[in-house]
């Protein structure tokens, strides 16, 4: 008979690794993409030999999410050239920016679940085809209906980045998953911010075409990159049907637990951060400040370099269980938004204190909860992903009405002091359920309030001897393993 300490060693050593999700069938080696296109030998599926996700593919994986994400924000800086250019008001150009969302949202809910029932290197290759030759389209159109047409199927296809996200958590070691999702999730916010100033320094200085120019080029080069660099991964969902797809998401929802909190904390955390950013520009713009649109875009800058930062604490999240690491980046947002609401109209260090903080500790929850919910089906993380947007599309609106409301009506402290209680409704919805709740329960804390993630010791051990960067810290890691196993034990005593 096999103590509690030996069973839960045994479970988590017998866990699938992303190379053992599908039967190791000779149909599912591919040599070709499309059928007509070589597959490099080296990113050919082979279940003998699972592919090594290295720094490199890991960067890739970023810098590609940063060039693709951008499509979505270009023509924000340039919507008074395009109203010249088109012979328009401001209103009809406005209509832009929605319509690029707009798609954006429909590829979120309709595209990206497809990464869970069809190879996603063909489906990158095809999406990133599709977004560089409709970007042609609008830098050569005179006609403001087929611009604004063709915006909203870039939005529609320019979702790539959500598709990279599962694959980077599937070719990563469970180990190393956290610092993987950070430097993907790094290059997707960086794309929204580096976007707005390229389009504007390039539009400032030529025609608002080249920007669009720009744009081909570069989607160019993620579309080499990927097809030299991105593996071949087989279909892990062979027999689900496109709309088994969405019934599973629905089930996913009402019946796991930690899908409803995951959504319910991103939702609101999304929503603080979107309104953040939205009234920054009328709390800048108005006395005491009353700085130049210039000024205020260098605000993006601070936000950019807490962005920046938070990939280089990529191991620690990786140790630390994702329950904690999301509710500690809360509270420290909380205290930033603190800072806001104190001083952040009446002294400008207050403000950029709070750039810093918010957007970096904004980062850190965001990539805990993509592990987090990365963590329930190792055969649904392109669906769980699509969630996980999905929630945050949702924020994104409630942060952007309702913030611009209040702010309107009664002011910046009154706003940053509502979204104050954002946060602690987030903590309210964390502590429901602790660190190692299991997957069943809706509430409680069994399995203790342990910091770490409960890896087997053999297993640590295997992941420092193979990793020589890692080699540091492994004996670190092995024990705090190892003390939860421990603990765990002890539990189900």
């Amino acid at each position: 008979m096999t103590s509690p300490a030996e069973t839960i060693v045994s479970s988590a050593e017998t866990q699938p690794t992303p190379s053992s999700l599908v039967p190791a069938q000779t149909d599912l080696t591919f040599s070709k993409d499309f059928g007509c296109l070589p597959i490099p030998r080296r990113l050919r599926y082979d279940p003998d030999e699972p592919f090594h996700f290295g720094m490199f593919l890991n960067v890739f994986f970023g810098i590609s999410s940063t060039l693709v994400i951008a499509n979505l924000y270009y023509c924000q800086p340039i919507l008074i050239q395009l109203s010249a250019s088109f012979h328009v008001t401001y209103d009809e150009v406005a209509r832009i920016p929605s319509l690029v969302q707009a798609g954006f949202g429909m590829g979120l809910l309709f595209i990206t679940p497809l990464g869970d029932i069809l190879r996603r290197r063909q489906l990158i290759l095809l999406l990133v085809v599709l977004s560089t030759t409709l970007t042609i389209g609008l830098a050569v159109t005179k006609n403001l209906v087929v611009f604004e047409i063709i915006s909203f199927l870039i939005g529609l296809t320019s979702v790539a980045p959500q598709i990279l996200m599962p694959l980077a958590a599937d070719l990563a070691p469970p180990a190393r998953r956290g610092s993987a999702i950070s430097i993907v999730q790094s290059g997707y916010l960086l794309g929204i911010l580096i976007a707005r100033v390229l389009s504007g320094i390039v539009a400032n200085f030529t025609s608002w075409r080249f920007v669009y120019c720009m744009s081909i080029g570069v989607q160019s080069i993620v579309l080499g990159g990927a097809y030299m660099l991105l593996p071949d991964y087989p279909v892990k969902n062979r027999d689900l049907s496109y709309l088994g797809i969405f019934r599973s998401m629905a089930k996913y929802v009402v019946t796991e637990p930690l899908v409803g909190q995951i959504m319910l904390t991103n939702w609101a955390g999304s929503a603080c951060y979107t309104n953040w950013w939205v009234t920054l520009t009328f709390l800048l713009g108005e006395p005491p400040y009353s700085y130049s649109t210039v000024i205020i875009g260098i605000f993006g800058l601070v936000g950019m370099l807490g962005v920046i930062i938070v990939p280089f604490f990529g191991r620690l999240l990786d140790r630390l269980a994702p329950w904690w690491s999301t509710v500690v980046s809360t509270m420290l947002s909380l205290v930033f938004q603190a800072v806001q609401t104190g001083a952040g109209g009446v002294n400008i260090a207050a403000v950029i204190i709070a750039c810093f903080g918010l957007d970096m500790f904004r980062q850190i929850q965001s990539i805990s909860l993509c592990a987090s919910i990365f963590s329930i089906s190792e055969t649904a993380r392109s669906r769980l992903n699509a969630l996980m947007i999905i929630s945050v599309f949702l924020g994104q609106i409630t942060g952007t009405s309702v913030g611009t409301d209040v702010f309107v009506g009664y002011g910046w402290r009154a706003n940053s002091a509502l979204f104050m209680v954002m946060f602690v409704f987030q903590l309210a919805v964390l502590s429901l359920r602790g660190p190692h709740c299991p997957g069943n329960r809706w509430f409680g804390y069994e399995g203790g309030l342990g910091f770490w993630k409960m890896l087997p010791f053999k297993q640590s051990q295997l992941i420092a001897s193979e990793d020589p960067g890692n080699a540091g810290c492994g004996h670190l890691v092995a024990v705090c393993d190892e003390k939860e196993v421990k603990r765990g034990a002890q539990g189900l005593r």
